[in-house]
């Protein structure tokens, strides 16, 4: 079944009501048909979504942890029972190929499913006091409570599970959240918040507010009762937002410009070739941890390159409907207008091309990039977009180098079958996660996420994300003995 443009409408959820006002017009990245119209939130309606949040702190944080794996669990299943539905409104709005799409809701049910084995987890620890004489008698107790209302910041490219990073943890805290989708992608996280109120999380502890960017970062900033946000995007709004953020906590997941390494004694070079096309071009690259730069020994790199080469030309680019298509379009025509720009830029600069076509629309081929330098967009920044620069190395050390050459730190990738190599890299790597034996794109949801540098600030994964979304609180007991 395809999604046809027109005939999803959305409005604003937001505490007890759904609300109707301003449009905003949702198109697909394929083909430009309208997907749906959603309502634009207001300042208004985000400070009364706020005050429904607060207002409803006490009855979330007194929910039993049954009720709240109970919760996630039927979350969980009505993914799998309406996994279609989600894949097909990831496809019309995202424009994800949707084989990727119902790899997505996948991992959105494991992610549910995952924060509904950690409610169980979340338990507290026993202190002695009695260490120093006249305090006989004396014990601690530690407890995690709900930090408060959380106002969670999502981007287009996963619009199911990355909108679950943030929401399931929150609902495993016993924390009310409002939950801000980007512009393009609203329809799934309308469809996602609507599951979780009829899985019998309190009405009135649920936002999902499709604002402009301009009213979100005020809301971040002038609204106090807001305790933590959580935001998903580029560095430069994420650090925006941290700066004006005030006295709330804040976790940031900001994207990369992700490398592998692939050394000469690594025993599979077809299989290694064929993951890195997947993971450079797979969604149009429009991934934080989308393979972008693999410096590889020199003694392999002509027969890497080519079979990556080989691999890439497999590829079906097209049509995000189609179950065959691995490429699908950027997600604006703008975007898909940068990327063009920076590989021409990068090409006019002495780089080569060694495969990629002529950009059609928002659609653009692969792109192949082989001596590229420092300083160039396509090897500095992060692409976000079906682009590749693969070098030689002949040092392993100057490679590890050429990895931390970045102002990114989210994620690595290592093929190589020496320990001594691996345990090098480790150390030296200036990342958040260090893949061996596959490339950086490889992500699981119960991993600890997140970066260094301007990769981002804390963990997302789902343990991590809950004890972000908790505070410890001690209790002393003096006396009861």
């Amino acid at each position: 079944m395809k999604m046809r443009p027109g005939t999803q409408t959305g409005f604003l959820l937001c505490g007890k009501e759904w609300i109707e006002g301003e449009a905003l017009e949702v198109r697909s990245p394929w083909d430009q048909g309208l997907v749906g119209r959603v309502t634009v939130a207001s300042r208004a309606d985000a400070r009364q979504a706020v005050s429904h949040a607060v207002a409803s702190l006490r009855r979330t944080r007194a929910l039993p942890r049954w009720k709240r794996r109970e919760i996630l669990e039927d979350v969980a299943g009505t993914l799998i029972e309406q996994k279609e539905r989600f894949a097909q409104l990831i496809v019309a709005e995202a424009g994800k190929p949707v084989r990727l799409a119902r790899t997505e809701v996948d991992r959105a049910v494991l992610t549910f499913k995952t924060a509904a084995e950690e409610v169980a987890r979340l338990g507290g620890e026993t202190i002695p006091l009695d260490l120093v004489e006249g305090n006989e008698g004396r014990w601690g107790l530690v407890q995690r409570f709900p930090v408060g209302p959380v106002l969670a910041i999502t981007p287009f490219n996963f619009p199911l599970n990355l909108v679950a990073h943030k929401v399931a943890p929150a609902l495993a805290a016993g924390c009310p959240f409002l939950l801000k989708p980007a512009p393009q992608t609203p329809f799934t996280a309308l469809a996602l918040g609507e599951v979780i109120l009829k899985a019998g999380w309190p009405q009135e502890a649920l936002a999902v507010l499709p604002l402009s960017n301009t009213d979100t970062a005020w809301l971040a900033e002038k609204e106090d009762r807001i305790k933590l946000v959580s935001f998903t995007g580029s560095a430069k709004v994420g650090w925006d937002l941290k700066v004006h953020s005030g006295r709330k906590r804040v976790l940031l997941e900001l994207g990369g410009n992700a490398a592998m390494v692939v050394h000469g004694d690594w025993p599979d070079l077809d299989d290694a070739a064929l993951r890195t096309a997947h993971a450079a071009f797979g969604y149009a690259g429009q991934s934080c941890i989308s393979v972008q730069r693999v410096f590889v020994e020199r003694g392999v790199f002509q027969t890497f390159l080519w079979k990556v080469v080989e691999y890439t030309a497999k590829l079906v680019t097209g049509d995000p409907c189609e179950d065959a298509t691995d490429v699908g379009p950027l997600i604006r025509l703008s975007e898909a207008e940068r990327v063009d720009a920076w590989v021409k830029e990068a090409v006019e600069g002495g780089a080569r091309l060694v495969a990629g076509g002529e950009r059609r629309g928002s659609l653009l081929p692969p792109v192949i990039l082989t001596g590229t330098k420092p300083g160039m967009k396509v090897r500095d920044d992060e692409v976000l977009g079906p682009v590749i620069c693969i070098e030689p190395y002949d040092d392993f050390e100057e490679a590890l180098a050429e990895v931390n050459h970045s102002r990114y730190g989210l994620q690595a990738g290592l093929l190589t079958r020496d320990a001594g190599r691996i345990l090098t890299a480790f150390r030296e790597l200036e990342v958040g996660g260090l893949i061996v034996g596959d490339t950086p794109s490889w992500r699981l949801e119960p991993m600890p996420y997140g970066g260094v540098k301007d990769s981002g600030l804390g963990r997302e994964g789902i343990r991590s994300a809950i004890e972000e979304m908790t505070e410890p609180r001690m209790l002393v007991m003096a006396g009861l003995s």
